[in-house]
C-alpha cells in the first residue's frame, strides 16, 4: 500500500515547492477513480505540446506503465512501479541509462511521476507473507490518475487545433487555386488590368509565410488572400457587366461583316449606305473597283506563285485584290517598307508590326492565319488597324473572327465594302 505521508529526494536532490505540489494533488485522488492506462497515455502523447515533455520521455513513461500490473490505474491496486534502470533501458530498446535518467526527471518536472525514494535510493518493494505489497520504493504513478482529467482536455484542445490548422490549409489552398486561375483566365482572355502586378501581391504573400505556420499566421494570410481573391472578382465581373452594357461580341460582329461576302446589307455603324442618286453611283463605282481589282488580283496571284511556289488561301475565304484592301484600309501603308505596300509580302509584313502595337498574341494571330489563310488573315488586321478606335481588345475580336471562320460564319467582303464607303473620298493608292 501506498503511504500518504510527503517524501523528500534522495541524495542531492533539492526539494521544490513544484515537487510538494504535486504530492499534495496526488493526494487529493478520489477512492474509486480509476482510468485505462493505455487511453491516458495515448491522450498524453496528443497533449505532449502543452505539457512540455517530448518524444522520448514518452517512450520512458510507456515503459514506465509496463511494468504496471493492471490495465486500470486505480489507487486501490497500487500506484507505485520500481523498474531499475537497466530495466528501463532494456523496454525503451536500449536507451542509455544515463538518457533514461534525464527523461525520468523530465517527467518529474512536468508533474507526470513522484518519486518515492527508499533511504538508500534504491526501487524495491516489501510484501508480506501473503504476498502482498506492503511498501514499495520507486515512482508513482499518482499523478498520471489524479490529472487524467486535465490531460483528456488538454488531448482534446490539441486535436482541435489541429482540425482548425488543417481546416485553415484546405481554405488556403482553395483560395491559392481559385487567384492563379482567375489571374490566368484574365491574361487569356487579354482583360486590361495589372495582372502581372496582382500576381506579384500573390507571391509575395504566399512566399512570406513561415516553414511551419501557427495557427493566427494562417489565419492571417487567409484573410488576406480572401481579400486579394475579392478584388480580382470585383475587377471581372465590372468587365462583365461593362461587355452586358456593350453588347456581345457576336452581336457586334454581325455589324460588321456578314455570312454572305456577296451581301452589303450588314454594315458598320455610321457607314450606312447613301440614298437615291448616290448610292446609285457608290454601287457602280465599286463594281469598276472590282473589276480593277480582280485583274490586279490575278497578277498578284501570279507574281506570289513564282515566289512561293503557289499558295491557296485557309478556311475556304474569298482572298479580295491587294488594291480593294488598300483602298479600303489606307492606314496600312504607313507601316509597309518604306511607308509603301507593292505586293501581298508588304502588306503581311505591315500586318505583323501592327499586330505587335495592337497587342495581339503571336499565337492569336497565327491561328488566324491558319485558318483564314494569311493574305486573309493580314486583310483582317489592316481592318482591325482602321477601326482601332471602335475595339477594345484586337487579340480578343481577332480570337472570335478565328472562330466564327472555322464555322463558316465570317466573310470580309462586307467589311471591306463598308470601309471603302468610309475611305473612298480620301482613299489613297498602293505605291
Amino acid at each position: 500500500m501506498e503511504i500518504g505521508s510527503v517524501t523528500t529526494p534522495f541524495g542531492r536532490r533539492s526539494m521544490t515547492l513544484g515537487m510538494l505540489a504535486n504530492q499534495v494533488m496526488a493526494g487529493e485522488i478520489k477512492p474509486d477513480q480509476s482510468v485505462d492506462k493505455w487511453k491516458l497515455f495515448r491522450a498524453l502523447c496528443e497533449a505532449k505540446p502543452l505539457l512540455g515533455i517530448g518524444d522520448r520521455a514518452l517512450a520512458v513513461l510507456n515503459a514506465l506503465l509496463s511494468f504496471y500490473p493492471k490495465n486500470e490505474l486505480a489507487e486501490e491496486n497500487g500506484l507505485i512501479v520500481f523498474p531499475s534502470n537497466i530495466q528501463l533501458s532494456l523496454r525503451t530498446h536500449g536507451m542509455a541509462e544515463q538518457t533514461v535518467r534525464r527523461h525520468l526527471a523530465a517527467l518529474v518536472e512536468a508533474g507526470l511521476l513522484l518519486r518515492k525514494d527508499s533511504p538508500n535510493g534504491k526501487r524495491y518493494v516489501r510484501r508480506d507473507r501473503a504476498g502482498e505489497v506492503n511498501e514499495a520504493f520507486g515512482f508513482s504513478l499518482a499523478p498520471l490518475l489524479a490529472r487524467a482529467e486535465e490531460i483528456e482536455q488538454l488531448a482534446a484542445a490539441v486535436m482541435a487545433e489541429r482540425l482548425h490548422v488543417q481546416r485553415l490549409r484546405e481554405r488556403i489552398t482553395l483560395c491559392r487555386r481559385d487567384i492563379a486561375k482567375l489571374i490566368e483566365a484574365a491574361v487569356e482572355e487579354e482583360i486590361p488590368g495589372d495582372w502581372q502586378g496582382l500576381h506579384g501581391e500573390f507571391r509575395d504573400l504566399i512566399e512570406g509565410l513561415p516553414r511551419t505556420p501557427t495557427a493566427a499566421q494562417l489565419e492571417l494570410l487567409l484573410h488576406e488572400l480572401e481579400a486579394l481573391r475579392t478584388d480580382i472578382l470585383n475587377r471581372l465581373e465590372i468587365r462583365i457587366k461593362s461587355a452586358k452594357q456593350r453588347g456581345n461580341a457576336n452581336y457586334i460582329e454581325r455589324h460588321i461583316q456578314s455570312s454572305n461576302p456577296e451581301s452589303t446589307s450588314e454594315l458598320e455603324p455610321g457607314f450606312e449606305p447613301k440614298q437615291g442618286a448616290m448610292a446609285e453611283q457608290d454601287k457602280g463605282r465599286e463594281a469598276e473597283m472590282l473589276e480593277e481589282g480582280r485583274r490586279e488580283a490575278a497578277q498578284s496571284r501570279q507574281e506570289e506563285s513564282r515566289h512561293s511556289g503557289g499558295r491557296n488561301d485557309g478556311g475556304g475565304l474569298k482572298s479580295f485584290p491587294l488594291g480593294l484592301v488598300l483602298q479600303a484600309c489606307p492606314e496600312i501603308l504607313a507601316y509597309g517598307p518604306d511607308g509603301v505596300i507593292r505586293n501581298w509580302r508588304d502588306l503581311m509584313a505591315a500586318a505583323v508590326i501592327v499586330r505587335s502595337m495592337l497587342g495581339v498574341s503571336p499565337s492569336a494571330y497565327e491561328e488566324a492565319a491558319n485558318v483564314m489563310g494569311p493574305e486573309n488573315a493580314a486583310t483582317v488586321m489592316a481592318c482591325i488597324l482602321e477601326r482601332g478606335g471602335h475595339i477594345n481588345s484586337a487579340g480578343g475580336y481577332l480570337r472570335g473572327l478565328t472562330r466564327r471562320s472555322e464555322k463558316g460564319e465570317f466573310a470580309i467582303g462586307p467589311m471591306l465594302m463598308a470601309l471603302l464607303r468610309a475611305n473612298a473620298p480620301a482613299g489613297r493608292k498602293a505605291g
